[in-house]
């Protein structure tokens, strides 16, 4: 059969997402040597791991119809105006933000920023972002933002543990912290043997007996409270103090940093990204400076390129997972960079001034709102407020709710005889009323008339904040729209080259897929609304739960997991549920290939087990002795191995079968890493391998785009005997397990994943995992001579991903793989992987989504510099002062001063690069080193931008 012809069936419904047409694929398979797809196929993947039967969704849809099919499924939910508040508000995203950042490609189609040069644009909003946090909160230094507000407080209960003095094993959580909070911590406590203590700060707390203690500012019930005293207490017997803090109250009320906390955390959802029925939404995480080095998570920094200009990078970027591996006290991978970059955009948009009149527009419609109640005879609490009350309702909270909804309002139950109501930056004059018709109140009608502020009279904030320049910028849209796009403009995306990263699927984000994402029945919506609101999301979650069993082989699914660590995690947690289940709770032993991602050691060490290395043989592939070895020799405490398959070294192993069975045949688990899914759709399922759990990078293989570094989603998939372990949620019911914020993650984007199948299909599923296929195979042929392909399969074929071996140019030319990567950078690239899994290497992943011209202009550019580096070995290129060691050339290395022994033509077009549409990175080779040493991770003062404008 010849790939055309294979192609044919369903070639309207894929185009979209399979760059090389037909002819194309069959001049790729000319230079791979076969004949068709189908014999790379037979050649590539092992027959004893396929599937049976092809994967059949039905016909696919058209661009068209499955805009429809979103459509007809978003009208099933109900947008009633959410006062139920918990740690989601209404908010409004500026239009001009809206268009320029959230559905511009540019921005969410764009990498983790690890390449500095082509990302001082995300950087620079990710500081603005990080000074924005640092400045509300009162404290020194905030990281550029974490999953959700409930993780956050995990990772601050972590993060104490790491750094007290303190002997103590308990940590104290405030009774008004919010309810999905304090599950998550439950769950992240348990396995490390940690107990959580519920209770009120002013009467239960003993400090002595806790290692670290989180208090809500303010309260879920909407109280104000000075921490001050407790901290002081905490402080004296050598434990830390936790805020999880409204940012928006922030702007009106004194920090938790001048109440002494040692750390801050909350979420960012409320500074213009919609609540999505969960998320995305970028939480935050502050921290005195002391513990900078102990923050969880991406740090961005201030350094200098090699002119000495002011650049930004990600600051001790390679600590926690990468190094640390089972050492880490946290498996943080994922960021959530779009929503972070939105909510810093929402400050300079507004500036502190109209941030400051946004919460003062809240607070008075608050205490509007209470006036009226009060009016009816209902008791208030609390006294002192900013937007949120509860009011004693006694027998008649079900018929006061009920009236609400009939209103168009949800609201809050609280206890059996109290609701709570939270205003946010939405409340419309009409809102209010509609409450107080709820209420009774048929007669009372809005009013302009300023109403007595109840804010706590002694909290009231006295420091300045977000006096940094840019955030005091013209606020006309003109000037910000420039800005964002001089930001857009410093990066490199999707939108402008391919990027080829292995093990972290870079492919086509459809225009299609995106649009629902903004549509209000999708955005506008409540994770906490009633069920029966929502009825267009459980439909899309379940059919999208249905898709991922029949592709993976699995029974069931949780969505949960807002991040492929996440994932992770949750997998782990559900295979060690399921033991403890049968009584065999000592089982803690996790194997794991030395090859595996450094997230894997983390999460297991998160989950109680003892991590285990087994060995990789010359070829990449697990041990398969040293497996059965250590399988034996931990026989009666093995919990589970941790693989990845593909493995991690982009061949698929042959032993992937003995190797599940021999961690059953002692009692074990397997958990199958699906970051590589995208060379198994289609052709292999987890399940059927011998898998028993996986997680799935929604925003790697199923096209939700990776935002800068965020948001993503990990579920996770699992066979029928794990099903009843998957996490649960406080507001939904099931297993005591939470993992993240919202029930079902970052909700939001699902719709994304949901369309790439309905518009796909099984067969153009199965065919975009065959063209990854191809695509890799034909970079790998292209490239076979020139440098070394360092593990290959039995038939010499690579899976969706191949490794160049470049330490043969180090020692032949002292070319290192940076200088590579930072040359590909000329030529209108992002470099691939870098030294992982094996230093000094890359690791390409060209995904289907690329044409051939784009594959071949990648291979040229290689080709190229492997020519520079020939160029030095034979002594006709100087070895220190060459183009390579010099790379990234900018524009200014056009003019002034040129003595180098190359020409301005050859540093700054090189192979591969766009003479008209030249890609200019903002900055040269950026100084890692002296920005470690060197740690500044807020704005910089304006004099140094000043400096840096002029070149000096």
């Amino acid at each position: 059969m010849t790939a055309s012809k294979s192609y044919e069936p369903y070639d309207f419904a894929n185009r979209r997402h399979i760059g090389p047409s037909p002819e194309e694929m069959e001049e790729m398979l000319k230079v791979v040597g076969v004949k068709s797809l189908d014999q790379l196929i037979e050649e590539t993947v092992p027959k004893g791991i396929r599937q049976a039967e092809p994967l059949d969704f039905g016909k696919p849809l058209s661009e068209r119809g499955a805009l429809d099919r979103m459509r007809e499924t978003a009208d099933k939910n109900q947008v009633l105006t959410s006062l139920i508040g918990q740690g989601y508000h209404g908010t409004i995203m500026p239009p001009a933000i809206q268009r320029n950042i959230l559905e511009n490609p540019a921005w969410y189609t764009a990498y983790t920023p690890y390449q500095p040069e082509i990302s001082q644009g995300r950087l620079e909003a990710l500081l603005n972002f990080q000074t924005m946090v640092s400045d509300l909160t009162g404290l020194d230094v905030a990281n550029a933002s974490l999953l959700d507000e409930a993780t956050a407080a995990a990772e601050a209960m972590a993060l104490a543990h790491r750094i007290t003095k303190s002997k103590a094993s308990s940590f104290f959580v405030d009774e008004e912290c919010l309810p999905q909070t304090i599950a998550v911590l439950k769950t992240r406590a348990e396995p490390l043997g940690w107990q959580i203590i519920v209770g009120n700060p002013f009467k239960d707390l003993e400090p002595t007996e806790v290692f670290g203690a989180l208090f809500q500012y303010p309260g879920v019930c909407g109280a104000f409270h000075d921490f001050s005293a407790v901290i002081e207490r905490l402080h004296e017997a050598k434990a830390l103090a936790a805020v999880a803090a409204d940012p928006l109250a922030l702007t009106l009320l004194k920090p938790p940093g001048e109440m002494g906390a040692d750390i801050v955390v909350g979420s960012m959802q409320r500074f213009g990204m919609p609540m999505g029925y969960g998320g995305p939404h970028a939480a935050y995480i502050a921290v005195k400076d002391a513990y900078k080095r102990s923050l969880p998570g991406r740090l961005v920094g201030v350094s200098v390129d090699a002119r000495g200009n002011r650049a930004y990078r990600l600051s001790l970027q390679t600590r926690e997972q990468h190094i640390r591996r089972e050492s880490a006290t946290s498996n943080i991978c994922t960021a959530q960079v779009l929503p972070a970059v939105i909510a810093s955009m929402y400050a300079v948009f507004h500036g502190p001034k109209g941030l400051k009149g946004i919460a003062e527009r809240v607070h008075r419609k608050a205490a509007r709102l209470a006036d009226g109640l009060e009016s009816l005879g209902f008791k208030i609490a609390p006294e002192a407020y900013f937007d949120t009350i509860t009011v004693e309702v006694g027998p008649y909270q079900g018929l006061i709710m009920k009236n609400a909804v009939d209103n168009g309002v949800n609201v809050r139950k609280v206890g059996q005889d109290r609701i709570g109501i939270t205003i946010d930056e939405r409340t419309r004059p009409e809102t209010l009323e509609a409450v107080w018709r709820a209420f009774g109140g048929y007669d009372l009608a809005y009013t302009d008339a300023y109403p007595e502020y109840r804010l706590p009279k002694d909290l009231i904030r006295q420091s300045d904040y977000l006096t940094h320049p840019v955030f005091h910028m013209n606020r006309a849209e003109s000037e910000m729209t420039r800005y964002m796009r001089r930001l857009a403009d410093r990066d490199l995306a999707l939108d402008r080259a391919m990027i080829p990263l292995g093990s972290c699927t870079m492919k086509l984000n459809a225009t299609a897929e995106m649009l629902p994402i903004t549509w209000p029945e999708f955005a506008e919506v409540h994770p906490f609304a009633p069920s029966d609101q929502a009825l267009g999301y459980a439909e899309l979650l379940e059919d999208l739960s249905d898709k991922l069993c029949q592709i993976t082989g699995y029974d069931a699914f949780s969505l949960q997991p807002n991040s492929g660590a996440q994932g992770e995690y949750a997998g782990l947690l559900t295979i060690r549920a399921y033991h403890k289940s049968r009584g065999e709770g000592h089982r803690n032993i996790c194997l794991i290939p030395a090859s595996a991602h450094g997230t894997n050691p983390a999460s297991a060490s998160m989950c109680g087990f003892k991590v285990v290395v087994v060995a990789t043989d010359a070829k990449g592939n697990i041990d398969l002795a040293d497996f059965r070895a250590k399988a034996e020799a931990n026989s009666k405490n093995l919990a589970v191995a941790m693989i990845t398959y593909p493995s991690t070294h982009g061949v698929f192993e042959e032993t992937v079968k003995d190797i599940c069975a021999i961690t059953h045949e002692h009692g074990g688990q397997v958990y199958l890493d699906g970051a590589n899914l995208n060379a198994l759709v289609g052709l292999a399922r987890p399940g059927d391998i011998g898998s028993d759990v996986s997680h799935l990078n929604l925003h790697k293989t199923f096209c939700i785009p990776h935002g800068g570094g965020g948001p993503g989603m990990g579920p996770i998939g699992v066979k029928a005997h794990l099903a009843p372990f998957l996490p649960g949620h406080p507001e939904t019911g099931g297993n005591a397990m939470t993992v993240s914020a919202a029930p079902y993650g970052s909700t939001s984007i699902l719709p994304i994943s949901w369309s790439y199948c309905l518009m796909m299909g099984g067969a153009g599923l199965t065919q975009a995992t065959r063209v990854a296929i191809l695509s890799a195979n034909y970079i790998a042929k292209r490239l076979e001579g020139a440098f070394r392909i360092l593990y290959t399969g039995g038939q010499g074929r690579v899976a969706h991903e191949c490794i160049i071996d470049t330490r043969p140019l180090a020692e032949s030319a002292g070319v290192t793989v940076d200088d590579i990567a930072k040359r590909l950078i000329d030529c209108g690239f992002h470099p691939p992987t870098m030294s992982w899994p094996v230093a000094g290497t890359l690791m390409v992943e060209p995904t289907e989504s690329e044409t051939k011209a784009e594959l071949d202009r990648f291979c040229d550019a290689m080709l190229a510099i492997r020519e520079e580096v020939r160029a030095i070995e034979d002594g006709k290129a100087d070895k220190q002062n060459n183009a390579l060691k010099n790379a990234p050339h900018t524009v200014e290395d056009l003019i002034g001063t040129w003595d180098r022994p190359y020409s301005r033509e050859a540093a700054c077009f090189p192979t591969g690069a766009f003479r008209v549409d030249k890609y200019w990175p903002s900055v040269n080779r950026v100084d890692n080193v002296y920005g470690d040493r060197h740690l500044m991770c807020a704005c910089p003062p304006i004099e140094t931008y000043v400096k840096a404008e002029v070149g000096e």
